[in-house]
């Protein structure tokens, strides 16, 4: 039900920029700091496949933030997440990479770019530009974006990485003659900054004095961004839709959860509980063994190649998984995969003993980037999912497979539909894949 005073459904706009690396992480943080500052309820969001970023959001704003997924998701699980918005004051989404960048074939909804959620929803387009190196010309950039597509709207401009008084002023000049309305200018400053590794930021968990950065954030965005005008350009959103149903992975899903293992997407967790499924987080990293309780066993990706040694000297998670295993399935998404299988190679060449569920061998000595969209047709079963169901996921690590010996899960392609070799691995109970599933498809 909605609040009262508050409307059903919130407007929204959504944060985005011309490529990664202009800001709009940090631009969104201070915004849902600032308004939640003023006492607004802010409902945020992110396009596409990212499980870094929601974490600090939900730190920032004070409630869950969702992944929206035009590639891996239906119109109608689009709406029915958005729907949580619903008592909020206003919804902040934040974009990924540029704009208008998307797979180029689009899938049976989309091709994923935040310039098709903008569409969609109907939320105006807030566009970061880092102004660093240019005055003027800052305004031809921001005219190609206003005028790329009828079906976004371009709300505004925020400068980021301001020089001076002067540069800003010669940018507002510009803007100023192609009728483009800067809604901010921040100065450049090297003390707000959040740490990053070689899949984006430092995971929210890991990140000490949060609290205080995010407070800073927000005085500092508040403090050159006008919030009133923001607040008032908003408008748009999803048509009210029903919540998807997500099939849990069993009744009783004992979770890996820790530093190694948190890459899981928002709305599959709240899924699986909403279905009834409940969930026992245990903790490789403090060499602790699923709950002898559950019904299955989940590993989710993260950072395995940071903890490697620490896993390897786990005997009695190894010990605890092995007898598990025996008799209930057990699944690991990516870094989850790369802990059941046999060897861990870490980026200085050492080899470190994994669980040794799956006979996956794989090396962070010479890194490899894998990265995009994955439809998996399941050849066997997972905890939750059929054999013949379809999936749609992501993959984004840097591992190299040594070797996967194991019968293969699935059958993989990319978003053009080009066969993938890391098609996953199955033995007994025990099956893992590179990609992260986010919906399966067509639901």
């Amino acid at each position: 039900m909605a609040l009262a005073g508050r409307p059903l459904m919130a407007p929204g706009l959504i944060v985005s920029a011309p490529a990664s690396g202009a800001g709009k992480t940090m631009v969104t943080l201070g915004l849902l700091a600032a308004f939640r500052a003023r006492g607004l309820v802010v409902q945020p969001f992110k396009n596409g496949p990212d499980y870094i970023d929601p974490a600090f959001h939900a730190a920032a704003a004070g409630r869950p933030s969702f992944n929206l997924d035009s590639w891996a998701m239906s119109e109608k699980r689009m709406a029915g997440l958005a729907a949580v918005a619903q008592g909020a004051d206003l919804v902040l989404a934040e974009g990924s990479m540029g704009l208008f960048d998307g797979v180029a074939v689009a899938g049976e909804t989309g091709n994923g770019a935040s310039a098709e959620i903008a569409a969609r929803a109907g939320w105006p387009v807030v566009l970061v530009l880092d102004v660093s190196g240019q005055a003027q010309s800052a305004a031809a950039v921001a005219l190609g974006f206003a005028r790329m597509a009828q079906d976004v709207r371009l709300a505004g401009v925020i400068l980021n990485k301001v020089a001076s008084p002067r540069h800003e002023a010669l940018i507002r000049n510009g803007m100023a003659q192609v009728g483009i309305e800067v809604l901010g200018a921040l100065p450049r400053r090297t003390d707000l900054t959040l740490p990053e590794r070689h899949l984006g930021l430092v995971q929210a968990e890991e990140h000490e004095g949060l609290e205080a950065t995010l407070a800073a954030l927000g005085g500092f965005v508040g403090e050159h961004v006008d919030l009133d005008r923001l607040r008032a350009l908003a408008s748009g959103g999803f048509a009210s839709g029903e919540v998807l149903g997500v099939p849990p992975p069993g009744q009783r899903v004992a979770l890996a959860w820790d530093s190694a293992f948190s890459f899981v997407y928002p709305h599959l967790l709240a899924g699986w509980r909403t279905a009834g499924a409940q969930i026992l987080p245990f903790s490789p990293l403090a060499d602790e063994a699923p709950d002898d309780s559950a019904d299955v066993c989940w590993l989710p990706g993260g950072y395995p190649e940071l903890h490697a040694g620490k896993l390897a000297a786990a005997e009695r998670f190894r010990s605890g998984l092995q007898a598990f295993a025996l008799t209930r399935p057990v699944h690991g998404e990516c870094g989850g995969y790369m802990a059941i299988g046999q060897v861990l190679v870490d980026a200085q060449g050492v080899e470190h003993r994994m669980a040794g569920l799956l006979g996956l061998e794989t090396s962070f000595a010479k890194r490899r980037m894998h990265l995009g969209y994955r439809l998996a047709t399941l050849e066997a079963p997972i905890p939750g999912y059929a054999a013949g169901a379809r999936l749609r996921g992501h993959e984004f690590h840097y591992a190299t497979i040594l070797a996967q010996p194991d019968d293969p899960l699935a059958h993989v392609v990319d978003a053009n539909g080009a066969a993938v070799p890391e098609t996953g691995s199955r033995r007994g109970h025990a099956t893992g894949s590179f990609f992260h599933m986010i919906a399966q498809a067509s639901a």
